[in-house]
């Protein structure tokens, strides 16, 4: 319940915050009068840009002792959601976030409003407590939980898929002019949802929905491979490709640029969130969906496969106050899910923690993220500089790719803040040489880059079917001159825990650069990549190939796997 009530008009609260002057209450004011009182003063101040709803909302919660909260369809507890009927949502626009020991979380846009609370605890049957939100926030999750036009519930179709039915348009031709209609036809709809579906639960990253010669193929990335699943009759492309546009709120009519967007789902009761890629090709458009689902998003530093010294140190490094640590990898190397785990591990509520990503792929609770967009110039490097003035002790930056962006990140280096971000280079060293290439001062490199960490994935042997063999005599020479003598290595079988892969998920290997003073010192000059690879090796960095091969050591990968991501 509201801890205290202080009647006071909305006006009078935003002076005395100081958020509007008095000649703009005085304009909202008339403005409210021509309407006749039919629109509160909050709607006319947001139409007239005086102030944003967040500002109303939050001088509201602290003037009636209500914690104000940013919510988003991540955060949100479908149980607790269930809690109320979907007609009483969606009238009084709240939102439950949590139920804990018989007490609804439950956020309203109205915190003065005792018979609102007073009727959800009789609606509910618990004891409510609230907290203030915007209704843009509330409306957009309850979008996101509440079945409607924008979310697609793909539970309710899948014990009932035979792929037989995607073949009944095999020998159909498909009128090209009335594509919606098309899209919309029950076997389409079925392969759509199943293909989504299974790639969830397979634990797929991306799925390619590819058109060739008269052929149509459907591939899942799973642990970093491309893996067949589906071969649909050709016929069903254009369909296919205009119910996922659809879903993505694309123009279907658009088949010869690219275009991109998002899909919510819902599956198993939890949402996912899908990005969706078209390019056109010869044979026709190519849809590429990366799956974001938030239950692989929370990973702790411990799972994802450091070495003990090489924890301790990256550890050492994240806690350092101010500088930059850079992530480097290929594209799919992890880079995003170590810079996460790292921010979960430093999210302290006396810290305030900032990020700008492109696109915000997990959310975590009590870190302020943002995402670009510069169809409205919203860039990093204006990201960057407005985050500035937010007074941040740590920020990550999604990716560093121009000079512009660099250069913003190494001045907020040097004035006190800890910066995450990555980079696409090969090797720890190559980031030090990119930032050379990028118009960076080697002095300001030298000043402010405090650790780069390489990293790739490989994947890791099922545990359950792992079967052992004896290393040969060239296996034993390579893992001599790196991990010693090994006894036992361990080879991919298959089995149904694993679906006959022999691989079941992946683990990251890694190399670590933290320069020492000398280090520093030849940054600084402008060492170059071979002088700084020699530099790393008398320092004792381990490489990215011996870190492998600890783990095949270990009994988690094979040879082969580590050979093949760091040819």
């Amino acid at each position: 319940m509201i801890a205290t009530l202080q009647r006071k008009p909305l006006g009078q609260l935003l002076l005395d915050k100081g958020v509007i002057r008095q000649e703009q209450l005085d304009r909202a004011l008339a403005g409210q009068k021509q309407t006749g009182n039919q629109k509160l003063l909050g709607e006319i101040l947001v139409e007239l840009s005086i102030c944003t709803e967040d500002q109303i909302i939050e001088s509201l919660a602290q003037c009636y002792g209500v914690p104000y909260a940013r919510i988003s369809p991540r955060i949100a507890d479908p149980k607790a959601i269930a809690t109320l009927p979907k007609e009483f949502l969606e009238k009084h626009q709240i939102l439950p976030l949590f139920l804990v020991e018989g007490i609804l979380t439950v956020a309203i846009p109205e915190p003065a409003n005792v018979f609102l609370i007073e009727e959800i605890e009789r609606a509910s049957g618990y004891r409510a407590q609230v907290v203030a939100a915007t209704v843009r926030d509330i409306r957009a999750t309850l979008q996101a939980y509440l079945p409607n036009e924008s979310v697609f519930v793909i539970d309710d179709i899948i014990d009932e898929v035979k792929f037989e039915e995607f073949a009944l348009v095999e020998h159909q031709s498909v009128d090209i002019n009335n594509l919606e209609q098309a899209a919309g036809d029950s076997p389409v709809i079925k392969l759509v949802n199943y293909c989504i579906y299974n790639a969830v639960k397979e634990g797929a990253s991306d799925i390619h929905i590819e058109p060739g010669d008269h052929s149509l193929r459907v591939r899942y990335r799973i642990d970093g491979r491309l893996v067949e699943k589906l071969r649909p009759p050709f016929q069903m492309h254009p369909a296919v490709a205009s119910r996922f546009k659809i879903m993505a709120a694309l123009d279907i009519a658009e088949r010869r640029l690219p275009q991109d967007g998002g899909i919510h789902v819902m599956m198993d009761k939890r949402p996912i969130d899908l990005r969706v890629s078209t390019l056109s090709g010869k044979h026709g458009e190519k849809i590429v969906i990366r799956i974001i689902d938030n239950d692989r998003g929370a990973v702790n530093l411990e799972r994802l496969g450091f070495g003990y010294d090489t924890l301790k140190q990256w550890r050492k490094l994240i806690a350092l106050p101010n500088g930059i640590l850079l992530v480097t990898g290929p594209t799919g190397s992890g880079k995003s899910t170590t810079l996460y785990a790292s921010l979960h591990e430093l999210n302290e509520p006396d810290v305030n923690i900032c990020t700008v990503e492109d696109p915000i792929e997990y959310t975590i609770a009590g870190i302020n993220q943002f995402q670009v967009s510069d169809k409205i110039g919203f860039t990093f490097v204006n990201a960057l500089r407005a985050l500035l003035r937010q007074d941040p002790d740590i920020m990550m930056v999604g990716e560093i790719r121009d000079a512009d962006t660099a250069r913003v990140a190494i001045q907020s280096a040097l004035t006190g803040h800890l910066i995450l971000s990555t980079l696409h280079t090969n090797d720890a060293p190559g980031a030090v040489t990119r930032l050379y290439d990028l118009g960076i001062e080697p002095y300001l490199v030298g000043a402010t880059v405090s650790g780069v960490l390489a990293q790739r994935l490989v994947r890791k042997l099922c545990q359950a079917c792992k079967e052992a063999y004896e290393p040969t005599i060239n296996e034993n020479r390579q893992l001599e001159k790196v991990v010693g003598s090994v006894e036992t290595l361990y080879r991919p079988r298959g089995c149904p825990k694993c679906r006959n892969r022999g691989f079941a998920g992946r683990v990251g290997i890694y190399e670590l650069l933290a320069p020492d003073d000398t280090m520093f010192e030849r940054i600084s000059q402008g060492a170059s990549l071979n002088e700084l690879k020699k530099l790393t090796r008398a320092a004792g960095m381990k490489p990215l190939r011996a870190d492998g091969l600890e783990k095949v050591k270990a009994g988690l990968t094979t040879i082969e796997e580590v050979y093949r991501v760091t040819a």
